[in-house]
C-alpha cells in the first residue's frame, strides 16, 4: 500500500485547509485510515480516522467539531477538511492505513495501529 498526502500549506489562524490522501495498491483491503500530526520534538498526535467500508468517523479531543474526515471510495481517497485552524496545529501531516481493528476494540488512536504511512504534508499556521 502506498499512501500520498496533499494539500499542506501556509494559512492564518482561524482559516481553513483541506490535505488529501491517495491510496494505492492493496488499498481495498484496508480498515481505516487515519491521520496524524507530528508536532516538533514530539512523536505522532493522533488527530482523527476514518472506516473504510462503512464511513464512521472518530476524533481527537481538541479537533472534533473543527476537523471533518471523509472518504471517497471510488477514488480511493481521504480528505482531511481542517477549520478554525490555530498555530498550535503547524506541524507535518500524515496520514495512515491500518489493516485491521484493534483486538481490543478500541479506537486507532495510536501509531502502532498502521502499517502504511505517507511521506506527510507540511501544515503550518501564522497569527
Amino acid at each position: 500500500v502506498q499512501l500520498v498526502e496533499s494539500g499542506g500549506g501556509s494559512v492564518q489562524a482561524g482559516c481553513s485547509l483541506r490535505l488529501s490522501c491517495a491510496a494505492s495498491g492493496r488499498s481495498f483491503e484496508l480498515h481505516a485510515m487515519g491521520w496524524f500530526r507530528r508536532d516538533p520534538g514530539k512523536g505522532p498526535h493522533f488527530v482523527g480516522v476514518i472506516h473504510w467500508r462503512d464511513g464512521s468517523t472518530y476524533y481527537g479531543d481538541s479537533m472534533k467539531g473543527r476537523f471533518t474526515i471523509s472518504r471517497d471510495n471510488s477514488k480511493n481517497m481521504v480528505h482531511l477538511e481542517m477549520n478554525s485552524l490555530k498555530p498550535e496545529e503547524t506541524a507535518v501531516y500524515f496520514c495512515a492505513a491500518a489493516d485491521g481493528p484493534r483486538a481490543d476494540g478500541l479506537p486507532l488512536t495510536r501509531g502502532i495501529d498502521y502499517g502504511y504511512w505517507g511521506q506527510g504534508t507540511q501544515v503550518t499556521v501564522s497569527l
